[in-house]
């Protein structure tokens, strides 16, 4: 097991006057070696700590006395957000992204976690195939919610087939374990044409019904299908499976509703953008407790473009692989890319995004009084097939993009598809043929970017 290692520290804070410095490994607090980044803060929170830490050059560990007050922040961020072994996924599902990426990215994306850590820290779904009852007595303790589970099926041999893993078909158990616990969970359905839709999507959604009732939440999300997929099978939805699905979770709302006073389940934006069909309106997403998992986030995004003062749903999951390189820092969930306001001049503007981020901004864009700006589609030839969202944009597409833009534009980036300053191929800001506008991915900052207002990261070219 790796210890933490600090990689900034606060200025003024406990941390500081105690001499702790970047790159200082933290073997211990107050006798006890952390596991994970929720063991590390626990233990920080304590009042008055001794860490044992190993600096680059010394000999040996010494022992640092940290003088603080019980709860106060101890003022430093670590490298990683698990410090003994991540949990690998042991399913081989043909719906799995890892396996539809192309040869040569860094490897961290192709780390394949099925890490109930990585769900709490980042809302990352977990399938249980590899859950303990050390797993469940941990998080019953220190009440480690909300967690999100991959359901996919409530059928116990087709759950077996779709994740390639016999411990499929018995895994669910621990669902009902976590609720009747009190923890709060939110379940996916990965649908797959052909597969676990139609009458098995009908049959899972009643099987929620019996079996988890006191789930918080489940998405209806569609197979993403890469150029790079090997399984004949997967295949993307048609516009009219699409509609199929999204009148099957309709009607499965009314039902949920009148059993248990909320919809329960909800069809992912993808599906509407799909079908052609409006959004639905924002009270119909009870709060929008799935957000991040890019269900809501279309109505939440016009919501705030069109009326900036409304209080919308909190932040934006930047990208699916926004676990792999960042460690979380206090409160768990880091920013991915800092930015600085900046004053907008007089230019056309061009906003940059992904095939379904055009179709919402499109008709947002065209009512807005400016007539100088353009929504520029970013095709996403990297990973092909029909990945069209914004978080999966790689510099190499923006770069394309950028080349076939006249020259004197203003050009606006989703910070959804960057973390920590990179794109999912590797490039950065600075490769990119022009300087772009870094936004953050929600509708007031864009309306801020086009009113007078723009946000530009403190890595931009």
């Amino acid at each position: 097991m790796s210890a933490p290692t600090v990689t900034s520290v606060a200025a003024a804070s406990p941390a500081a006057r105690a001499g702790l410095a970047v790159g200082d490994e933290l073997v211990s607090l107050n006798g006890q070696e952390p596991r994970d980044v929720i063991d590390f803060q626990r233990l920080s929170d304590a009042e008055d700590l001794s860490v044992l830490v190993r600096r680059a050059g010394a000999p040996l560990p010494r022992l640092v006395r940290v003088d603080k007050a019980a709860g106060e922040p101890l003022g430093v961020e670590v490298s990683s957000a698990v410090f003994d072994r991540i949990r690998t996924c042991d399913n081989h599902c043909a719906f799995c992204f890892i396996y539809q990426l192309p040869k040569g990215m860094r490897r961290s994306l192709y780390l394949k976690d099925d890490d109930y850590r990585l769900s709490f820290l980042y809302g990352n779904f977990t399938t249980l195939t590899r859950f303990t009852e050390l797993d469940a007595e941990r998080i019953l303790t220190e009440r480690l919610g909300p967690l999100f589970v991959s359901i996919h099926t409530t059928d116990p041999e087709l759950r077996a087939d779709m994740l390639r893993n016999p411990k499929g078909a018995t895994s669910l158990r621990w669902l009902r374990v976590l609720l009747d616990g009190g923890i709060e969970v939110h379940g996916q359905i990965v649908v797959c044409p052909g597969v676990n839709d139609g009458a098995a999507l009908e049959d899972t959604l009643a099987g929620i019904m019996d079996l988890y009732p006191a789930l918080a939440s489940v998405g209806a999300v569609p197979l993403g299908v890469s150029r790079y997929s090997n399984e004949p099978e997967m295949r993307p939805h048609t516009r009219d499976e699409a509609v199929r699905v999204i009148d099957t979770v309709d009607e499965w709302q009314r039902l949920f509703r009148r059993a248990l006073g909320h919809r329960m389940v909800f069809a992912a934006d993808e599906y509407y953008l799909l079908a052609e069909r409006d959004l639905p309106a924002a009270r119909h997403y009870d709060g929008y407790p799935q957000h991040e998992n890019g269900i809501g986030l279309a109505r939440a995004f016009v919501e705030s473009f069109t009326r900036p003062a409304a209080e919308g749903p909190g932040g934006v999951r930047h990208g699916f692989f926004a676990s792999v390189d960042a460690a979380p820092a206090e409160g768990y969930r880091a920013p991915r890319l800092p930015v600085e306001a900046a004053h907008a001049d007089g230019r056309p503007v061009t906003v940059l995004t992904g095939t379904y981020g055009a179709r919402v901004l499109g008709p947002l864009l065209a009512s807005h009084p400016r007539d100088d700006v353009e929504v520029r589609v970013v095709p996403n030839d990297f990973f092909g097939g029909n990945i069209g969202v914004a978080g999966l944009l790689t510099g190499e597409d923006v770069a394309r993009a950028l080349d076939s833009v006249p020259v004197g534009s203003r050009f606006l980036l989703p910070d959804a598809c960057l973390n920590e300053g990179r794109f999912l191929d590797g490039l950065t800001l600075s490769d990119l043929p022009r300087p772009v506008e870094v936004v953050p991915t929600d509708g007031r900052s864009l309306r801020m970017a086009l009113d007078g207002t723009s946000f530009r990261p403190a890595c931009a070219a």
